[in-house]
């Protein structure tokens, strides 16, 4: 019977013999393989979290001691060993496993933490709770992925320092995409006087024996402060030549390790040594990301973090080749660089997933990956900006709600020309609430002097990114969605600025389609005129500011129905609605979009149709509208 067929529980996992892990950490990632070669996923960072997830609940007892994940991405194996390992055939599907912690799972999820850099903030918070309630579990987190890039990580680390009644184990998941590279043959030398260091470390008698020794040379007449100097100072130099624990311990935290994080063993040992110090410690385990899967192993561009379906075998993706957004827009910007050498790019640990790739080929002196920093990338590209160059700044639509302020108070304030591009903007389908870009029309339809596009194909993603790269004087900004390219979406007319794609201009009801929704919005507007309703359909081309030439529209029409992927509180509909107001129009406006909730994973159309957005409820909205107001007029004339 495999091994990993008799854990159902962190209790299971406990019983087995130490010398039966390796076997059980083989199994593991087999499980992963073909598992998440079947459904996508983050298949890397899992295979290298194995070895020292099953330490950690062999250590901690789950859920009574919260084990968290930052980020939450790592969290596969945790999942598989706390009873979940049949779920995974459903993994990211509609009402399935989700790809990150999740409470509504288990209690051995604590936080559904998929955005990076927070995990620590967190476990001190928990951790504190603990020693004010008279509790003796400890907290571990698992950081890692990156998520040391990510400042709010070293504000956490900053108060954890001097809460040192707090029982706090701090696991760093070095697998060479964090705060320092792995390093092959050092990274397993180091590992190796880890061990013989550990045991000192975290043993209360050293730090009881070194409090002494302070106490009788600082005791010293006249040369007892220098000898002291002399000798910290040697024991620092030391201590920095053995390990890589300066920052650390210049924050006042016990350091442990490295610690090779494939040697369950020594994993083990280092976290009881850890939880036995009763106050906050830090083990630094060095992984291989993608580890067992030889094409992940030799991946450079960390092509397997996150996987569609593909061959277990080969890692060949097997999902069909199809044109995205993302791809228009590298191939653009790189055409737009090529001759405007004041175009740079910045983007927070996201290089190749928003297209950058190309750009940091051909102008490698003008790209600049940050990490899991998306306040500071926005900041910089002020900077940037401010000396004459014109940033453009691409990350993913949820992630700019963590540099808002930087938004508003660094770009707009100054008036400085940075465009950001915000992929997977609206649905996005199997990641879930986290990662749904629903938030950021809403958001920075706050900021003064924002322009926003939202282009409904690549013609229109092209002409905006051209315009937006000259504009000097105030922030733009770029949405789009993950979905592959729908096919263009020629307009039939101009009025103004605004781009008509059916109908005449004028009539009964007005159609508002935003981005890629412009393609629904058409169906509407075709549905509409099937039943006898004349219908405009139309594209702002740029949502933000609103066009008079849009607001003109609407007064020409009895019925307005606007239609965006994004939130529809304070969303694009909502601001048109109350421009059309301060310019005293009755026009009846109905905005559609998502509400305000958190919107859970699945397939993205799927997803729409659950919202109301499609063109046969839309339409169907509307031509009972346009029916109830001709009875009232009926019933009106009959009086």
């Amino acid at each position: 019977m495999p091994l990993l067929d008799q854990i159902n529980c962190p209790q299971d996992l406990r019983k087995l013999d130490p010398s039966q892990l390796p076997e059980l950490a083989e199994e593991i990632r087999a499980f992963l393989i073909s598992n998440v070669s079947r459904t996508g996923g983050h298949l890397g960072p899992n295979l290298g979290v194995v070895e020292l997830t099953i330490a950690l609940h062999r250590v901690f007892d789950s859920p009574s001691e919260p084990i968290i994940f930052d980020t939450g991405h790592q969290s596969y194996v945790h999942k598989i060993l706390t009873g979940r390992q049949g779920d995974f055939p459903t993994l990211r599907k509609p009402g399935g496993l989700s790809g990150y912690p999740s409470r509504a799972e288990s209690p051995h999820d604590w936080v559904e933490n998929s955005h990076a850099s927070a995990g620590l903030s967190w476990a001190d918070g928990l951790a504190k709770a603990y020693r004010l309630q008279g509790r003796e579990d400890h907290v571990a987190v698992v950081v890692g992925d990156g998520a040391l890039t990510g400042g709010m990580a070293w504000e956490a680390l900053n108060n954890i320092a001097v809460a040192q009644d707090e029982r706090l184990v701090i696991v760093i998941n070095d697998n060479g995409r964090s705060y320092t590279p792995t390093v092959g043959g050092v990274a397993t030398q180091l590992s190796v006087l880890g061990k013989q260091l550990t045991a000192i470390r975290t043993d209360r008698r050293y730090e009881r024996l070194l409090h002494r020794i302070k106490e009788t040379v600082l005791g010293a007449p006249v040369i007892g402060q220098m000898i002291y100097g002399l000798m910290h100072g040697f024991k620092m130099g030391v201590k920095d030549v053995l390990a890589p624990q300066g920052m650390f311990s210049d924050l006042g935290l016990k350091y442990v390790g490295p610690i090779d994080g494939h040697d369950v063993a020594a994993v083990e040992l280092a976290l009881q040594r850890a939880k036995g110090f009763d106050a906050p410690v830090l083990v630094h385990c060095i992984t291989q990301k993608g580890r067992g899967f030889k094409a992940a192993e030799q991946d450079e561009q960390d092509r397997f973090h996150a996987v569609g379906v593909i061959d277990e075998v080969t890692g060949e993706s097997l999902a069909p080749g199809v044109r995205s957004w993302t791809d228009a827009f590298g191939e653009e910007l790189a055409r737009i660089a090529a001759t405007d050498d004041q175009v740079v790019a910045l983007t927070a640990a996201m290089l190749h997933p928003t297209g950058l790739d190309r750009f940091a080929t051909l102008f490698p002196d003008r790209v600049f990956d940050v990490g899991i920093a998306e306040q500071h990338a926005v900041t910089s590209a002020a900077g940037l900006a401010t000396a004459g160059l014109h940033p453009v700044v691409a990350v993913y639509a949820t992630f700019l709600n963590r540099a808002f302020d930087q938004v508003l108070m660094d770009v707009a304030l100054h008036k400085l020309g940075v465009t950001f591009v915000l992929d997977r903007a609206g649905i996005t389908g199997p990641d879930g609430p986290s990662h749904h870009g629903l938030w950021d029309p809403s958001l920075l339809g706050l900021v003064p002097g924002l322009t926003l596009s939202a282009p409904r194909d690549e013609p229109r993603l092209c002409e905006a990114l051209r315009t937006a790269v000259k504009i000097d004087d105030r922030p733009s900004v770029i949405r789009f969605s993950k979905e592959a390219l729908p096919s263009p979406v020629p307009s039939i007319a101009k009025a103004g600025s605004v781009d008509v794609l059916f109908g005449e201009g004028s009539g009964r009801v007005l159609v508002v389609g935003y981005g890629q929704l412009c393609g629904m919005a058409v169906e509407v507007g075709q549905r509409l005129a099937q039943q006898g309703i004349s219908a405009t359909v139309v594209d702002p081309v740029w949502a933000l500011p609103v066009s008079a030439d849009l607001i003109s529209l609407v007064a020409a029409h009895e019925l307005v129905l606007t239609i965006e992927d994004n939130e529809i509180v304070g969303g694009l509909g909502a601001r048109l609605s109350q421009e059309c107001r301060a310019a005293g129009l009755d026009t009846r406006i109905r905005e559609f979009g998502v509400p305000s909730q958190f919107v859970p994973q699945g397939a993205r159309s799927e997803l729409l149709a659950e919202l109301g957005l499609t063109a046969q409820q839309l339409a169907r909205f509307a031509t009972e509208q346009i029916a109830a107001t001709e009875r009232q007029q009926s019933f009106t004339r009959a009086e």
